[in-house]
């Protein structure tokens, strides 16, 4: 088997692997169309879906927009690229983002969000009945440095003592579950479950951390507020051409991880299998009545007390709706 987890990518990338295709997209000819640089937040798989399909399909052009996409990666801090100016627009995570506005004073602001639920979660075994916080009370879970603040308050809201729970290192690799060295582990749910039934035949189950009262957005569309001011017109039109992308992907979710294999996620270690339970697992994750990116008043309310509970404490004027009624 020859699937690599998204986080997995970043060992490829040490061992010297190629990254897919960045550079400027859109409307021909010099000075033809608007140029907006936009800075992922990792490389390239089923996440970033309706960019790439944007960018193929001439969404982007139709709306007079040259757009620089920029991979992402384990070296890559989206923030610093929007306060340095190499981005205009680019995906970041809430916590990181927020911890920059209200420790360093960084002007960003949030206009967007790609997941109105964030794929992390907890990842099991179904034979080992875990379906909630409580139920990992006696048990061994693996969970990465980057996720352990999250998982730390995801016990302390379940009222369950750290010591009643085994933590130890995960490298992203699902063959300590599998083989029962673990109980569980910290992931994507996007992807591990998957990679799981592939490798073992046994049966996953996951619970989010969204549903235990970590209702946290992921790859959230930011820029600086100068950005927001200065290009406003052409912010509403990425916004609208990137929805449209998404929308063409979740018409036929099988079709572009399929279509992308030996373009886009070539050489990135991936399966079309596993691209698409990505790509199909997400749709749940980010579709809303009002389309892709809306953000509404009950779910930034709940973003700005679930980062309370990690000590950032951020205002209500960090989340910028009003593009929303451009798009």
């Amino acid at each position: 088997m020859n699937s690599l987890t998204r986080r997995q990518f970043a060992k490829a990338v040490g061992a010297g692997l190629g990254g897919a295709a960045t550079g400027v997209f859109g409307l021909g000819g010099a000075g033809a169309a608007d140029a907006l640089n936009f800075q992922s937040v990792w490389l390239n798989d089923p996440e970033f879906l309706g960019y790439m399909i944007a960018i193929d399909n001439g969404f982007y052009a139709a709306e007079g927009l040259s757009v620089n996409y920029m991979p992402g990666g384990p070296n890559i801090i989206p923030e610093g690229a929007l306060l340095s100016g190499k981005a205009d627009i680019a995906l970041t995570n809430i916590l990181t983002t927020a911890k920059a506005v209200v420790d360093k004073g960084a002007p960003l602001v949030i206009i967007g969000t790609q997941y109105q639920k964030s794929p992390a979660g907890v990842i099991s075994l179904a034979s080992a009945n875990i379906k909630g916080p409580k139920d990992l009370v006696g048990k061994t879970v693996a969970c990465p440095p980057l996720s352990r603040n999250v998982f730390d308050a995801m016990l302390k809201i379940a009222e369950i003592s750290a010591d009643k729970v085994r933590v130890v290192p995960y490298t992203f690799d699902p063959t300590p579950l599998i083989e029962g060295n673990v109980d569980a582990v910290v992931d994507f749910v996007t992807q591990i479950p998957f990679l799981v039934e592939q490798k073992s035949g046994k049966k996953a189950s996951y619970f989010l951390f969204w549903d235990v009262g970590l209702p946290l957005y992921v790859d959230l569309v930011v820029v600086t507020k100068d950005t927001l001011k200065a290009k406003r017109a052409q912010l509403v039109k990425f916004l609208r051409a990137s929805r449209k992308g998404w929308d063409e992907n979740f018409a036929d979710p099988k079709k572009y991880p399929a279509l992308y294999e030996n373009t886009w996620f070539k050489g990135l270690g991936s399966s079309p299998e596993a691209e698409l339970y990505f790509n199909e697992t997400q749709r749940g994750l980010m579709e809303t009545p009002k389309g892709v990116y809306y953000m509404s008043d009950d779910g930034i309310s709940r973003n700005i007390e679930a980062l309370a509970r990690f000590g950032e404490k951020v205002n209500r004027d960090l989340f910028d709706t009003s593009l929303f009624a451009e798009v």
